[in-house]
């Protein structure tokens, strides 16, 4: 099991939310699990954290379609940031549009984070999508 310090699950869809929650508990100790609807309050909350020097999510679960700010929108921001620490982010998506995964190649190019990919729904969540290999599934 890894242990992580904090995790953002940053999706709009309450069923998504609630499975990635279910599938992290037999992968992942964490006390701190932030839920977002949205890219903006998550990136927000992540912004304050790194403001004031609290720690930044180990984990991120990023749907790529939400109102208010959608994942690449979340995405841009964050790496402006300018945050030291390495973060997992596990985009996610229900989209098939080649378009969305071409995103993802370019993103991951210049993004200093580990950028995975994965389609809805998840049926399962390993321990790689936690410790920063690469994977597209």
């Amino acid at each position: 099991m890894k242990k992580l310090s904090s995790i953002f699950i940053v999706d709009d869809d309450p069923i998504t939310v609630f499975g990635i929650k279910r599938m992290l508990k037999p992968v992942a100790i964490c006390d701190d699990i932030q839920i977002f609807q949205n890219g903006k309050e998550a990136f927000d909350a992540l912004s304050e954290r790194h403001t004031s020097g609290k720690e930044i999510p180990a984990v991120i679960f990023l749907d790529i379609n939400m109102p208010i700010m959608d994942g690449w929108d979340f995405l841009k921001e964050m790496i402006d940031l300018d945050i030291h620490e390495r973060v997992i982010i596990n985009m996610i998506t229900s989209s098939i549009d080649p378009s969305d995964y071409q995103r993802w190649n370019d993103f991951k190019e210049r993004c200093p984070h580990q950028l995975n990919f994965k389609n809805k729904p998840i049926f399962k969540i390993e321990v790689s999508d936690l410790d920063g290999f690469h994977m597209a599934s």
